[in-house]
């Protein structure tokens, strides 16, 4: 898939032009790449549009104009758009209640390491980045994990022909949901993308 370069992105005037269609387009695009998962795990499939916009936002946010820094968080968010024969998304634990979310959240340590794409007989177990890792080391889970599945070409192959599922095992937890068919339809896209 197309990664973000330099010359996509536009200037904090141009972008103020064209930003509520942006975010329009962009909330479409979550219709079609999100999941939800119970009531407090959301997974959002990234691609070159969002993570676009992530840009686009972080610029205006922070009224970068130097090339350098814009540089920067090209290369930073380009990390979250997949490869050949990957998926790429970012998992969100959604908890609203902070007493509840503090006790969680301590709960919920390695949650990451649980979460699989399934289908016909293969499961893939989503990688996440490094930054995961810190929750082991500071007892609580984050709040957002960016996590990747590798596919095969014979996996690839089966995931766009057969149902596929989104699970989490971890602890007492045990979800396993169908991913519906017009999100499949945008992830088959991604692993074919080049």
């Amino acid at each position: 898939m197309k990664k973000v370069a330099f010359e996509d992105i536009l200037n904090l005037y141009e972008y103020e032009k064209v930003r509520p269609e942006k975010v329009k387009e962009l909330l479409e695009l979550k219709k079609k790449r999100s999941i939800f998962l119970q009531d407090m795990f959301h997974i959002f499939f990234e691609n070159t549009f969002s993570v676009w916009f992530q840009i686009q936002e972080m610029i205006r946010a922070e009224r970068m104009i130097k090339d350098e820094d814009i540089n920067f968080e090209i290369e930073v968010y380009n990390d979250l758009i997949p490869e050949q024969n990957q998926l790429s998304a970012t998992f969100f634990i959604e908890i609203p209640d902070d007493e509840k979310r503090k006790q969680m959240l301590k709960e919920l340590v390695g949650i990451h390491d649980g979460i699989f794409i399934s289908f016909k007989d293969h499961k893939i177990k989503a990688k996440a980045n490094e930054q995961s890792d810190m929750d082991y080391k500071f007892g609580k889970a984050a709040t957002i994990h960016f996590i990747k599945f590798d596919f095969d070409n014979l996996q690839k192959e089966l995931f766009k022909n057969e149902k596929a599922f989104i699970e989490i095992e971890y602890k007492d937890i045990k979800i396993k949901q169908e991913i519906p068919q017009e999100i499949k339809e945008e992830l088959v896209k991604d692993l074919y993308s080049e």
